[in-house]
């Protein structure tokens, strides 16, 4: 039994799980699905194009897109500690105020940007700004790129020639302008919730962390929440909440165990045979994504990505090994900038991310360029169109279905259209255009509004890996939590993830997963309770009052540990019979694979946006096994008769 049952080690959950066990007085249980973030390839951050679509990776994919040809895409989401903050490009961004202001504005007291900067700041330890607006010595380090290519360069410099500011902090008091982004990393390492949040917190005795544990629904006592019940390794188990149970899955996996346990539309759930436990038609609804697009050029100079030769990837390694420095320390979106497409709107419409070779199109069949060449991807910030995720079955082990309804409402295309234009302005300004080739995609054919469209809808669009807002807040029939994070019509139980975004904000949104993640307030009688959203989702953490010399007490715990966790993250030397060799050997096998070449049946640099997996792969979660599929349904059986399936307690996990 645990005072607390948190579903999902991901960007979150991790915060969540050091918050909440910094108080001695309260036990924590950590389920994970997924693994150890054990490999090389999540902590060398160039690398990060090699882990969608293997066991890091939740490996979904979307429902065919009607506006988009048809075309299924695929969904990476982070399957192992740290979740998605272990497997993306690190891009530090927290949004627009304005942003916030319209969260609060919609019903949600407490989530204007003036509420929700000091938990930004307590959060962040930024190595280069400070106050007013950033903050230093939080877990969460934020520094500039180590290393910049000379085309990310050349990009900046040509946006200041067509006219754009320079912009050295887009989290700063202006967001419009060109330059290089900030990314979460400390000494050239991902630095990812894990990292900051989670290991820091391992050796506490108060907070247990199981791995490889599928959760398979919540359980409740008449509408109360009092635990869930996962599978671990093809054995049953189950993990009872004293207080609450919060879900951390994120988007598509915290509705989908919402309805798993008769949360949600009362058709939807007595369609797939659960017993309806709270109708609430909102759960899963108001899907949101950043779908972007980008333009494709060939560059007269060999000075991308392509064609890498063997000796490169062999210095670049041994300057990283060495010196923790050079290219393997870069997320490769290095350079981006904030647009608008409208003189007359009040803030930036779109997001922009250079990148120093030729992205690939879809579908992988189509002609692919193997050429030295650049690429610039954007997106809407806050798109119009809005989807859904729903039940496939009663399986927990069928991934939901997904339907982002991407290009559903025409003012996305629209601004789309508006976005290539202003771009290829942008492209061909000093000094980068006057390396610039031939036009690869759209292709200087595509003039024509209509030709842009179609060049958009059918090949150069994908996912860029922001879902939000199927379990939003509000005060409204279609919310699924109120501004405090409750799950509204049931007791002990919150959700605590990005899905909880009423709107997409303009900007990455790994930043405010998490950004207000050290607040703690006491309630007036000072009994410990969870009164809001730790994190930046967890707004008015409450604990049980503690004494000076108790915090003291903790934050050197906390401190040293951190320093543990940090060392225990870096990549040893390679030597011959080092323990480390096998990291470092399995980390160059893959590093010829990462660099684009003239290999067509090979990942880029990026590849989560270029590189195009087989459409029909995750109908099954990953690593799904028989012995756990008989196991769901028969438990699914048994629970929907009114028996409770046997489990194994905690104690015998």
């Amino acid at each position: 039994m645990h005072d607390y049952v948190i579903v999902g080690a991901g960007s979150a959950g991790c915060v969540l799980a050091n918050r909440l066990s910094a108080n001695p007085s309260n036990s924590v249980l950590l389920l994970e699905a997924g693994g150890p973030d054990d490999s090389p390839l999540i902590h060398t951050p160039a690398m990060m194009a090699m882990l969608p679509d293997t066991r890091f990776d939740w490996r979904y994919r979307t429902a065919p897109q009607p506006h988009c040809n048809m075309r299924r895409f695929f969904w990476p989401r982070g399957r192992t500690l740290g979740g998605s903050s272990s497997i993306n490009y690190m891009i530090y961004i927290r949004g627009h105020a304005g942003d916030y202001d319209q969260w609060r504005d919609l019903g949600n007291p407490g989530w204007g940007w003036a509420d929700v900067l000091p938990y930004f700041k307590n959060a962040e330890n930024n190595e280069r700004l400070g106050e007013p607006l950033h903050g230093r010595g939080g877990p969460l380090n934020v520094a500039d790129p180590r290393f910049r290519h000379p085309l990310a360069e050349m990009f900046v410099a040509a946006g200041e020639s067509a006219g754009l500011a320079r912009n050295d902090d887009f989290n700063g008091a202006t967001q419009d302008g060109c330059g290089f982004y900030q990314v979460t990393q400390k000494q050239g390492l991902r630095w990812s919730t894990a990292s900051a949040y989670l290991r820091p917190a391992m050796e506490r005795p108060n907070l247990a962390v199981v791995t490889n544990a599928l959760t398979c629904r919540v359980r409740f006592d008449g509408r109360r929440a009092v635990g869930v019940d996962y599978v671990r390794r093809g054995v049953a188990a189950s993990g009872e909440a004293r207080r609450e149970v919060i879900l951390c899955g994120g988007t598509i996996n915290s509705p989908h165990l919402l309805m798993l346990s008769g949360v949600g539309a009362a058709d939807e759930i007595r369609r797939n045979g659960i017993e309806i436990v709270q109708e609430l038609p909102g759960v899963g609804m108001n899907l949101q994504d950043h779908l972007g697009t980008w333009l494709r050029y060939e560059i007269t100079q060999p000075i991308s990505l392509y064609g890498t030769t063997p000796e490169q990837l062999a210095a670049a390694q041994a300057e990283y090994e060495s010196k923790r420095q050079g290219f393997f320390t870069s997320n490769v979106a290095e350079a981006g900038a904030f647009l608008r497409t409208d003189e007359n709107i009040d803030k930036p419409n779109l997001q922009g991310f250079f990148l120093p070779y030729c992205l690939t199109e879809a579908p992988a069949e189509a002609p692919q360029p193997y050429c030295h060449g650049i690429s610039f991807v954007f997106y809407v910030n806050r798109p119009a169109s809005r989807g859904r995720i729903t039940l496939a079955s009663a399986d927990p082990l069928d991934q939901p279905l997904i339907d982002p309804n991407y290009l559903a409402d025409p003012r996305d295309l629209t601004q789309f259209i508006a976005g290539i234009r202003m771009a290829r302005r942008i492209l061909a300004a000093k000094p980068l255009g006057n390396i610039l080739g031939r036009e690869l995609g759209p292709g200087l054919e595509a003039q024509s509004d209509e030709a842009i469209a179609a060049y958009v809808r059918d090949h150069a669009s994908g996912t860029i890996f922001h879902p939000v807002g199927t379990c939003r807040m509000g005060a409204d029939t279609l919310a699924v939590v109120d501004a405090a994070l409750k799950v509204r019509g049931v007791d002990g139980l919150r959700v605590v993830d990005a899905s909880v975004m009423p709107t997409l904000i303009g900007g990455n949104t790994n930043a405010p997963t998490i950004g207000r993640a050290c607040s703690r307030d006491r309630d007036s009688e000072g009994k410990s309770c969870l009164a809001g959203a730790t994190g930046f989702w967890f707004a008015r953490m409450e604990h049980r009052n503690l004494t000076s010399a108790q915090r003291s007490a903790q934050m050197t715990a906390i401190s040293s540990t951190r320093t543990i966790g940090a060392s225990c993250m870096l990549l040893p030397p390679c030597r011959t019979g080092s323990s480390g060799a096998s990291g470092i050997s399995t980390l160059r096998a893959t590093t010829s694979g990462l660099l684009q070449s003239s290999r067509p049946d090979r990942r880029s640099i990026g590849g989560s946006i270029g590189w195009w997996p087989s459409e029909s792969a995750g109908a099954r979660l990953p690593g799904s096994r028989t012995r756990c599929t008989r196991f769901c349904r028969r438990r699914l059986r048994k629970r929907n008769k009114g028996d409770r399936c046997r489990t194994s307690s905690d104690s015998k996990r």
